[in-house]
């Protein structure tokens, strides 16, 4: 009887067993779960940015450089003064 080695176990595969195959990682995390997560970073971290550019809206730079430059809605974000006969002083 011949004895079983490292290159004579891999030539035998069953036709019933496992078909297993590389499958490549990165810190144990394949394609599948780094695409997930890119995709739910991506989601909070849009909506990080959101909010904080709502959160300093009230600076009057921010307001005029960023947010009324935004296509469809920076028009809401100016903000006009009111005519000095509306003055009650």
């Amino acid at each position: 009887m011949v004895s079983p080695t490292p290159f004579r176990a891999a030539e035998f595969r069953s036709a019933y067993g496992p078909k297993y195959q590389f499958q490549p990682n990165l810190n144990g995390m394949n394609k599948t779960a780094l695409t997930r997560l890119g995709f739910r970073t991506a989601f909070f971290g849009g909506a990080a940015g959101v909010a904080a550019l709502l959160f300093v809206s009230g600076i009057p730079r921010v307001r005029q450089d960023v947010l009324q430059k935004l296509p469809f809605v920076g028009n809401l974000f100016i903000k006009e003064e009111p005519p000095a006969s509306d003055n009650p002083f």
